[in-house]
Parts: structure tokens; C-alpha cells; sequence
């Protein structure tokens, strides 16, 4: 059974930092790529930002670049999103994926086949 398991989110103040971690079992992704997501209470779900299969290339959101980061090790079957300046409009629960359909950069949600249960962030002013 695949699964994709988030931590790391919290409670933090305005300009703070979390690191969320995304552990994926049941297979591997090394050769896939991975991105991460968000949904805020009563908003849609938003891309975040995403990763190819060897954590050479990335892209992000507007709302987040230059402010998160998105890394992967391999070896750990892991991803990472390094969270900093964190505002308040950053709460939301966030979700990692992994796409089964390129080894390169996906921003379409519908374009990943496994979704973690997500993590709640939330930003205190």
C-alpha cells in the first residue's frame, strides 16, 4: 500500500519557520516527481511548489518564492518543504504528492495519482 505521510506543521508566529517532511513507503519515487499543495478554510486547494525526480529543478507558487523551499533526498524516499518568513495567510493544511505521469516539474493537481493526509500550519499574527 502506498502511502505519503506529512509532519512537521504547527503553530508559529508571523515571520517564523517550520520544515514539513513528506515520507512516502509502499514504493519508490526517486524517479517521479513530487509537489506540494495547500488548502486554506473555505479557499481551494492551491499548488505550493514542486520538484523534479532529482531535486534539480523546482518552481513555486508566486505567493511563496523566495520564501519556501523544496528539496528531496532520495535515499530517505522523502520531500521536504523548508517554510520561512511565514505569513499569516500561510495557514492552511498542507498536502504533499507524488505524480506517476513525469519525472520533471508538476504544477496540476490533477496530474498526481498519491496525496498525503496533509498538515495543519497555522500562522499566528
Amino acid at each position: 500500500q502506498v502511502q505519503l505521510v506529512e509532519s512537521g506543521g504547527g503553530l508559529v508566529q508571523a515571520g517564523g519557520s517550520l520544515r514539513l517532511s513528506c515520507a512516502a513507503s509502499g514504493r519508490s519515487f526517486m524517479s517521479n516527481g513530487m509537489g506540494w499543495f495547500r488548502q486554506a478554510p473555505g479557499k481551494e486547494r492551491e499548488f505550493v511548489g514542486a520538484v523534479n525526480w532529482s531535486g534539480s529543478s523546482t518552481t513555486y507558487a508566486d505567493s511563496v518564492k523566495g520564501r519556501f523551499t523544496i528539496s528531496r533526498d532520495n535515499a530517505k524516499n522523502t520531500v521536504y518543504l523548508q517554510m520561512n518568513s511565514l505569513k499569516p495567510e500561510d495557514t492552511a493544511v498542507y498536502y504533499c504528492a507524488a505524480t506517476l505521469f513525469s519525472a520533471g516539474v508538476v504544477t496540476a493537481a490533477p496530474r498526481y495519482n498519491y496525496w498525503g493526509q496533509g498538515t495543519q500550519v497555522t500562522v499566528s499574527s
